[in-house]
């Protein structure tokens, strides 16, 4: 077990119409951050792409590759304050759309892993996909700053295949960076399915949620045993939490379902890692 007890910082910033905006709103809310070893952004943070024309998100987009101002600035981030950062931002892809994507740095700048999210948002009248090309793997977690992290985004929080498969693999915190539009009942959804996903899989949630007119903030960290730690409430904030090794440990020793699971039947493959 890679999991060592340490501190989560979610920047829960309010939606932004360009990258320039965005830049500013991350920069002042960053001087907030205190004694976090791993920082999370929201989805869509560096743009609000909703009402965006494809041609500006394609001139905004950034490759982890050939980071811009925006990546340079989640790098300046983690160096600053020597964490981990899972920065969100739009990637060009091939076919002329961009990449809803997500990637975890590491202190000295590296890039750990990059993950482009797979399930798009076409849905409750919102068609994701006119603008956003899906990825096509599911995130392998990685070692950081004391955690092995998983990743999903948004959605997905609504595809409990990805969490479980990312469980399986070692996963001791699923990361989700969302924007998670308002309307009825959505905040409680929100918050029912990061508490699902902690609890069905024995492993610590953090949703850092966008503010803003459309979106609901809310942001979350939900414990292993689906025990909500912290609420961002709705405005633009940051926020952090302490995660405890200990809580994983007795998670899973008193409800060992990841070992329990009967994969032979449910077609998952066998889990690679001491869990």
């Amino acid at each position: 077990m890679a999991l060592r007890d340490l501190t989560v910082g979610i920047l829960q910033l309010h939606s932004s119409r360009g990258k320039a905006e965005a830049l500013e709103r991350l920069a002042r809310l960053s001087r907030r951050v205190r004694e976090a070893d791993l920082i999370v952004m929201p989805e869509y943070s560096m743009i609000d792409p909703t009402d965006a024309p494809l041609e500006i998100l394609r001139r905004e987009a950034e490759s982890p590759g050939e980071p811009g101002p925006w990546l340079r600035a989640a790098e300046r981030l983690a160096a600053e304050h020597s964490a981990c950062v899972v920065a969100t931002f739009f990637e060009p892809a091939p076919d002329g759309r961009v990449y809803n994507s997500a990637a975890v740095i590491e202190p000295g700048g590296g890039v750990l892993g990059v993950y482009r999210k797979t399930h798009l948002f076409d849905a409750y009248g919102y068609r994701e996909s006119e603008k956003i090309a899906p990825g096509g793997e599911v995130f392998r977690p990685v070692e950081a700053c004391g955690a092995r992290l998983g990743l999903m985004i948004c959605f997905e929080l609504r595809v409990c295949e990805l969490a479980r498969l990312q469980a399986l693999q070692g996963a001791e915190v699923l990361v989700a960076p969302a924007a998670w539009y308002r309307g009825p009942l959505k905040e409680e959804a929100l918050h029912v399915l990061a508490r699902a996903r902690a609890h069905e899989n024995t492993l610590y949630t953090v949703v850092a949620a966008l503010a803003g007119p459309r979106f609901t903030g809310r942001s979350t960290i939900v414990d292993p045993m689906g025990v909500q730690l912290l609420d961002a409430g709705p405005m633009e904030a940051y926020a952090e939490a302490r995660l405890e090794a200990w809580r994983l440990e007795e998670a899973r020793r008193s409800l060992p379902i990841l070992r329990l699971l009967r994969r032979d039947l449910l077609g998952l493959p066998p889990g690679g890692r001491d869990i």
